[in-house]
């Protein structure tokens, strides 16, 4: 059986050669001695599969769980990513008919045949929300992804809350430390002091708000749009003695009416506005500046080429949906068409590579307790788009920038970026 499995894969993934090991549910083995270990236990992968033959059904297999591996999580997506359509950047390439006729074969002898299984519960379907990028469905996109459960998210992120790269003086600072490097580099950027009024756009957890209102005296306004970060936000900012100096709502950057700001600090946030909606986002932000005003963007960047939105991504359905990476250069093309001067970019990719392995690591010690935080499914998903998120970093297809700018007609920043570094 698991030599018949292997013709599926290998028509599915287009490589002749498979680069992992198979088991079938019989026990039954197949591919290159030494090599990771997927284990199909379940015939309906089969049907995952031949409905969606690419990256879709390999996620809905393995979130449903009738795939799994059984080796190092990274080895094994790593072997994975190298072979046939999925070493390709972007979207996979539809097989071709001659390709799909060899896999309707082979799932039909391996008793695979049948109506295409429900996606696993965890799938977003924001179509019932109206069109991408409105208000009502940016809400249920962050709503998606965020309100998964604030225990899922502390056993994941830690005590320091934060959902963005950190910042690594070594790859042996750990996770915390790092963290509160990001945060304090962000608030030196932006030139923060007692009393400057600081946005953070999509406050997430309030890491930001309490370390700028904790450390530097500012006053804070951190806006998010999920109901489940606000409650632990507001909760945390109570805690630390701040509620006098930050104040966090449930609002869309859209609505944020009572500027000026001395800063504003977006991190991890502009990924969710879209390409089509790039120009209204920074000009928003703008209005709301000062005039010497500083706007930190973090954002993951796309460095493979040229890209679309495709829905039909595993990421697109599970994790971001809506979310759309940007490159770097358009990035700053928008902040400087909006009219501020951008004065330093910082690469931070490696970063996020050790990153995102510190959070699956935590994730995996942490396993059993994630699960009944949420659900086993979930876990799954954040376990692959995780792991496969670490490797696209480390090869250079993503990467997450710092855009620091001014802007005009007020006090300038320090000549040399010495003063932030």
């Amino acid at each position: 059986m698991a030599e018949r499995l292997a013709t599926v894969l290998g028509t599915v993934l287009g490589s002749a050669e498979l680069p992992v090991r198979l088991r079938g549910w019989d026990g039954s083995v197949a591919g290159p001695p030494g090599a990771p270990v997927v284990a199909v236990r379940d015939r309906r992968a089969l049907r995952r599969l031949l409905w969606s033959p690419g990256q879709l059904g390999l996620g809905r297999a393995y979130v449903s769980g009738d795939i799994d591996v059984e080796d190092d999580v990274f080895d094994t997506f790593a072997a994975l990513s190298s072979a046939g359509r999925l070493s390709e950047t972007g979207p996979m390439r539809p097989l071709s008919l001659a390709e799909r006729a060899a896999l309707l074969r082979t799932v039909a002898g391996l008793g695979g045949l049948g109506t295409d299984p429900e996606p696993p519960a965890e799938e977003a379907d924001l179509g019932r929300h109206g069109l991408r990028h409105t208000r009502r469905r940016d809400a249920a996109a962050i709503a998606h992804h965020y309100d998964v459960g604030n225990d899922f998210y502390e056993l994941v992120l830690g005590p320091s809350m934060v959902y963005s790269c950190a910042v690594w003086d070594t790859p042996d600072t750990g996770l915390d430390a790092a963290q509160e490097a990001k945060l304090d580099l962000v608030c030196r950027k932006l030139g923060l002091t007692e009393g400057s009024r600081l946005l953070d756009v999509g406050c997430g957890w309030g890491s930001m708000a309490i370390h700028a209102a904790g450390r530097y005296g500012a006053d804070v306004v951190g806006i998010t749009i999920s109901e489940e970060q606000a409650t632990l936000a507001r909760k945390r900012v109570a805690e630390a003695g701040l509620t006098d100096k930050v104040e966090i709502r449930v609002q869309d950057y859209r609505e944020i009416t009572d500027g000026p700001f001395d800063a504003i600090s977006s991190i991890g946030m502009a990924e969710h506005v879209g390409r089509a909606r790039l120009g209204d986002y920074v000009d928003q932000l703008v209005g709301l500046l000062r005039p010497g005003g500083r706007l930190l963007n973090h954002a993951i960047a796309w460095n493979a080429g040229e890209t679309t939105w495709d829905e039909n991504t595993f990421i697109a359905r599970y994790v971001f949906p809506d979310g759309e990476l940007l490159g770097l250069g358009e990035m700053v093309g928008a902040v400087e068409r909006g009219g501020l001067e951008v004065v330093d970019v910082e690469a931070l990719r490696r970063h996020y590579a050790l990153t995102l392995r510190a959070w699956v690591r935590r994730l995996e010690e942490h396993w059993d307790d994630a699960v009944a935080a949420s659900t086993e499914g979930r876990a799954r998903v954040w376990r692959l788009y995780m792991a496969a998120c670490a490797l696209a970093f480390e090869g250079g297809a993503m990467g997450v920038d710092q855009v620091l700018a001014v802007k005009p007609g007020g006090e300038q920043p320090p000549l040399r970026r010495t003063a932030w570094v």
